[in-house]
């Protein structure tokens, strides 16, 4: 059962566009999944999206006439370390909820339980390194601290294994030769979950987005629409030719040698909603950019502004197929 959980996270660490010297890599995130789902309608989603939090409040139907137990998921995104210049935008350090992810069925908090799994080249060794005491979170210093303190002899075995790569560098007090932890580590809450028959249940979950960041923007460059970060933006994105229109304005009033925006990018894994038994009865999203005078851009159409920062979309009978991707972005600070 717990690996049908793991096998429903299909969250991948994406990498940062341009200057990832100093970018931090988004970490696609998404909505709870129904790992069986006999009868069991999804009436309603309100989802609300932000660089601060996320909202998201169904309603759920179950219409098979007698009570279903189900076992709900909610998979984290996949934590993946290739290098020691790979920089994970994850809002808490806590080692197991760094999404700060928490949940209520009918206004009452749920007690989930939680299942991490630590994978290399297709092989687990959750126990391996639980055994040699190590953390589990390849992002977090305190892993590589804990890799540094083992033995020599482990620490060769880690390196031959593909588990951690040598990590030298000279900070100013001559040469340091540390390990730098490179696994992926799985997250998935979990929880079964009883929904009555013919009668409707209220399930909220709320938590704190993985945002990427970047200081600065490709789409500022002169010979941005011939680059080849042009159609991957705007298929990913959907840039538009008002949304170039704003930055170029921006970027002039800026001056050649400044930058006018930086990036935020949040992606959510919305395909999930088509997992349930019919289509989203009622769906509803607001991507909200923060401050008003930032620029958003997003890939859905019926898209209405709502207030300042705020913009709404509505659809009935809706089958998500494919997951969204929102592109932020802010003005740089006075310096």
């Amino acid at each position: 059962m717990k690996r049908m959980i793991l096998a429903a996270a299909a969250a991948l660490v994406l990498a940062a566009p341009a200057l990832a010297n100093d970018s931090s890599a988004e970490l696609k995130q998404g909505g709870l999944v129904l790992v069986r789902n006999p009868g069991v309608e999804m009436r309603a989603e309100d989802l609300y999206i932000s660089p601060t939090a996320v909202k998201v409040r169904y309603r759920f139907l179950n219409t098979t006439g007698r009570d279903r137990r189900v076992l709900v998921a909610f998979p984290m995104p996949n934590i993946t370390v290739e290098g020691p210049d790979d920089n994970i935008a994850t809002p808490s350090d806590d080692p197991e909820n760094f999404l700060k992810f928490s949940t209520k069925v009918d206004g009452r908090p749920v007690k989930a339980e939680i299942e991490q799994r630590v994978v290399s080249k297709g092989v687990d060794y959750t126990a391996y390194l639980k055994s040699l005491g190590v953390p589990l979170a390849p992002h977090l210093q305190a892993s590589g601290a804990a890799l540094d303190r083992l033995p020599k002899p482990v620490q060769t075995h880690l390196l031959k294994i593909g588990l951690a790569i040598p990590d030298d560098y000279d900070a100013g007090k001559g040469w340091e030769h540390h390990l730098q932890p490179t696994w992926t580590l799985r997250t998935a809450y979990y929880w079964e979950q009883l929904f009555p028959a013919g009668r409707e249940l209220a399930v909220a979950h709320d938590y704190t987005p993985s945002v990427g960041e970047t200081s600065g923007t490709a789409l500022e460059s002169d010979d941005f629409r011939t680059s080849p970060d042009y159609r991957r933006m705007k298929a990913k994105y959907c840039i538009d030719d008002a949304f170039l229109a704003a930055v170029a304005k921006a970027k002039r009033a800026a001056g050649p040698d400044r930058q006018a925006y930086f990036e935020k990018r949040i992606d959510y894994v919305l395909s999930s909603g088509g997992n349930w038994k019919s289509p989203i009865g009622e769906f509803r999203l607001v991507v909200d950019k923060g401050r008003a005078d930032a620029l958003v851009s997003f890939c859905m159409d019926g898209v209405t502004k709502i207030s300042p920062t705020a913009f709404e979309v509505r659809k009935t009978g809706f089958r998500p197929r494919q997951d969204l991707s929102i592109l932020i972005l802010e003005p740089v600070p006075p310096s």
